[in-house]
This record gives structure tokens, C-alpha cells and sequence, in this order.
């Protein structure tokens, strides 16, 4: 067995051990992957301190230029260690080797040159005012950093996720505290070092490891140091975190969960929705916020895609990540499988009747200790169900037809959640007309999870407050100051 690493704090420019150690296991084969420091309050606090130092320092006085090139040097730093980053995400999360290539990391340097762009491009509103005395007034406005940003990250695309946040964060001008989540802090650890290597000043960048409550994430929410958090993760989640922001008034940008819908028409193309819809319900092991748990499909075509998606889920290979040939890894962990198996039972309780999958597969003994679960389609059930109305957060859908438009509109706004969706048909007007009725953060014409940077990004109702991506991001991490002055 290969001895786990370790996944150090990392404060004020110095790795640092914590209070207690916990190790986390492989969700490929539940080994012990890597020994994580958990920090306790009082690192915390000197974490939130060091980016205090950091913003009153040099820091605080950087220009947007120097900002910006740091970042592409931050990028330039990822790429140059790109394969340590791969198998350090790899290791937390078990994915397979390919997507972590195409999607994760390369995503990560993107992230950084994307914001460095925006940041370098975006100014502020200035107005010319004539007043009724004949005079004129100029009102033009800074913009300023929030100041010590808490990041909370979630487990299902760490690194991705971690640089959407500290790429625009850092671009104007904050400093942060981050906390990964215990089953992914490898690659925050990474970036550490590849921070100092760009040449990021100490304290700018933080890292504690540790749990929720009573660990790291509640030290760091509850830190009256802490100018503002950011997190992606479950809304209850979210819910724990905007109480314990609440007395102190800060604000907060949440992308949280979702229970997302697609709408197929019967006159869209078979073969091109049922490889949309196969990657939008499987993709990552269903483990991404804006994965397709409801799939309404209209009458006349329900059989044929029901069959379809069957096929598709058939043609899945779950195994080991650095083999070729497998296309879905594991859940995140034990604890995550018997979340998911709960309702893989509960929806056979509510009367479903399952077309593919339902259990645990028999991947043999060198993987019996991971945290495998069956691709899973539904059909059988409708919105008053448990299993349609709660997220599941893993490879699963349920199959629900309507004979409307209007009935599809209906069904699909009928959640709590509000994160995506997607329609498909060959008819673009209803594709327009049906996808902007979505009460959704995103909504798709045609495809899935196909992303500009620079569009909006987020959630309403249960899935969220604000929105990032592109200068939507520099909303949250910047205070502006309007100066107004007499001509």
C-alpha cells in the first residue's frame, strides 16, 4: 500500500501541521489516501490575520496590472505542474484520468486567465450632472476590495470550483481564507505552492482543512475578521452559513443546490438529446450541481428515449481512473453511497419502476472498498415524490411525460430549486419561448453545461444567492465608492 500524503494548512506563506489528523479514504478503494491537518480555531484565526496583513501591506496597494499578470502567472504555474495536479485530484476524488484532464484542471489555468481579462477590461460608471443652479457636479466611483474573502469549496469539482473563486477574489485585490472540503484537500494544498512560485505575496492566500461545525468551516464563518464568504456546496449548507454571518452583516454569494430539469419535445433529434441527456444525468457520477435529475419527455416519444437513455447508461464503464476505457468513477464517499442508495430504496418505496441499475455494482474485490453505485434510470413516478422533489446528487433521473407545453413548463417550475435546465427540440422558437419560462439561474437550448465565462452564473429559490462568472464575480469581491465632486 502506498503511504497517503499529506494535505498541510497553509497560512500567512508557511505550510503549518494542525491540531489532529484524519485520513481520508480513497473512493476508488476506500485505502487511506491522504492524512489531512485539521485546523482548529486558533489557526484560523492567524490565517484570517495573515490576509489582514496582506491587504494593509503591498498588497492592499497593488494595481490592477500587476494583479492581472500575477494571475496569468498563476495559470502559467498550473499548466507547468499540470500532471500533479491530475493525480492530485484524481486521489480526492476518483474520477476517471480523462475528464480530470479535459475539464478540471484545464479549466483551473482558464479560470485565472479569463478573470485577468475581465478585471483588466471592466471600469466604473462616472456621470456628469447639471444642476438646477447651473453648475455641474462630476460622480464617478472606485472600486475597492471587499477584503478578507472566506472561500468554501465542495468536493465535487474542487479545484475548478477553488480557482472560480480566488481567480476573481484575488483579481481585485482581496485576500482569502480557504477551507476545502475534507474529502478533496489535495489540490488547495497544490496551489498553495504554486502561488508562492507566481510570486503571491504571503498571507494572500490561505488554507485551513477541517470539517463544518465545530471545526475549520465554523471558526472561519463565525471570524469577525472575515469580510465576506463565498461557497458552493447544499443549501441547508448555505442556510447554516448566512445564520452565522447574520449578526455581523456580511454578505454572502452561494451557488447551492438544484434539482434540475430537461424538457424533451417529441421532434428533437433522438440520438443528439440522448447523448445530451446521458451526459447531463451521468457526468461526473451525477456529482455536479447542474446535473439533470427530472427528464420530462413528451408522450409520443417516451419510449423511444426511455430506451435510448438505457442504452446509453449500458454502454457506461466504471473502474479504475487512470483506465482508458472507464467513463464514470465513483461517489465521493461510503458516507455519500448510503445517501444515494436511500434513495435508490425510497424510490422503489414510492412506487417507481427502475429501467437500469438501483444498486451496487460487483466490480470485483480489488474495488469492493470504493464507493460504487449503478447508474440509475426511473420511470413511474411524478412531482409528489420524494425522489423528484429532493436532490439526490448522484447518477440518477427519473423519466416523467407530459402532453403540453404548458404541462412541461409547469412541471419543470414545480421545485424548490431554481439552479438549470435544459430543453430540447428542433423547433427554436418554443426552444426560446419554453427555456426563458424556466424560473431557473441557466437554461439551455439544445445542450448542457456549455459555458461562456463571462455569462452569469447561479441560482435562485434553494439554489442560490448572486451570480459569478465574468464581471457578474466582481460584483461580491468589490465595494465601490462613488466621489462626487462640485465643478
Amino acid at each position: 500500500m502506498t503511504a497517503p500524503t499529506e494535505a498541510l494548512n497553509h497560512v500567512g506563506g508557511k505550510f503549518v501541521t494542525g491540531l489532529s489528523t484524519f485520513d481520508k479514504a480513497s473512493p476508488v478503494d476506500g485505502r487511506p489516501a491522504v492524512t489531512v491537518h485539521e485546523a482548529g480555531p486558533e489557526l484560523v484565526d492567524a490565517a484570517v490575520t495573515a490576509a489582514r496583513k496582506a491587504l494593509n501591506g503591498s498588497w492592499g496597494s497593488s494595481t490592477v496590472s500587476e494583479r492581472t499578470a500575477l494571475l496569468r502567472r498563476v495559470a502559467d504555474r498550473i499548466e507547468a505542474r499540470f500532471d500533479e495536479f491530475v493525480a492530485a485530484e484524481v486521489r480526492d476524488t476518483g474520477k476517471p484520468e480523462t475528464l480530470v484532464r479535459e475539464l478540471d484542471v484545464a479549466r483551473a489555468a482558464m479560470n485565472f486567465r479569463s478573470f485577468a481579462d475581465t478585471v483588466a477590461a471592466t471600469g466604473m460608471d462616472s456621470f456628469l450632472t447639471d444642476l438646477t443652479d447651473g453648475r455641474q457636479a462630476l460622480n464617478y466611483a472606485v472600486a475597492k476590495p471587499l477584503g478578507v474573502v472566506a472561500v468554501i469549496v465542495p468536493w465535487n469539482l474542487p479545484l475548478l470550483l477553488l480557482t472560480w473563486k480566488v481567480a476573481p477574489a484575488l483579481a481585485c485585490g482581496n485576500a482569502v481564507v480557504v477551507k476545502p472540503s475534507e474529502e478533496t484537500p489535495s489540490t488547495a494544498t497544490l496551489l498553495a505552492e504554486v502561488m508562492a512560485e507566481a510570486g503571491v505575496p504571503d498571507g494572500v492566500y490561505n488554507v485551513v482543512h477541517g470539517f463544518g461545525p465545530g471545526s475549520a468551516g465554523e471558526a472561519l464563518t463565525t471570524h469577525p475578521g472575515v469580510d465576506g464568504v463565498t461557497f458552493t456546496g447544499e443549501s441547508a449548507t448555505g442556510s447554516a452559513i448566512m445564520r452565522a454571518v447574520a449578526p455581523r452583516v456580511r454578505p454572502v454569494s452561494f451557488e447551492l443546490g438544484g434539482k434540475n430539469a430537461a424538457v424533451v419535445f417529441a421532434d428533437t433529434d433522438l440520438d443528439r438529446t440522448v447523448a445530451g441527456l446521458s451526459r447531463s444525468v451521468f457526468l461526473n457520477t451525477g456529482q455536479v450541481c447542474l446535473s439533470t435529475e427530472r427528464v420530462y419527455v413528451e408522450r409520443p416519444l417516451f419510449d423511444d428515449l426511455a430506451a435510448g437513455l438505457v442504452e446509453a447508461a449500458g454502454k457506461l464503464r466504471l473502474g479504475r481512473p487512470d483506465d482508458p476505457a472507464t467513463t464514470t468513477g465513483p461517489l465521493i464517499s461510503h458516507k455519500h453511497r448510503e445517501k444515494v442508495r436511500s434513495y435508490l430504496d425510497l424510490a422503489v418505496e414510492e412506487g417507481a419502476t427502475v429501467l437500469t441499475g438501483g444498486g451496487v455494482p460487483d466490480l470485483g474485490p480489488g474495488l469492493a472498498g470504493g464507493s460504487w453505485i449503478e447508474p440509475t434510470l426511473w420511470t413511474g413516478v411524478d412531482n409528489t415524490a420524494r425522489v423528484v422533489r429532493e436532490e439526490v446528487f448522484g447518477p440518477v433521473a427519473a423519466l416523467i411525460p407530459f402532453d403540453s407545453e404548458e404541462e412541461a413548463v409547469r412541471l419543470a417550475n414545480d421545485t424548490d430549486y431554481g439552479l438549470a435546465a435544459a430543453v430540447w427540440t428542433q423547433n427554436l422558437e418554443r426552444g426560446h419561448r419554453v427555456a426563458q419560462a424556466m424560473r431557473v439561474g441557466m437554461s439551455w437550448v439544445n445542450t448542457w453545461y456549455l459555458r461562456d465565462l463571462r455569462s452569469p452564473f447561479g441560482g435562485a429559490g434553494l439554489s442560490g444567492i448572486g451570480r459569478e462568472g465574468g464581471r457578474h464575480s466582481l460584483h461580491f469581491y468589490t465595494q465601490p465608492t462613488n466621489v462626487c465632486v462640485q465643478l
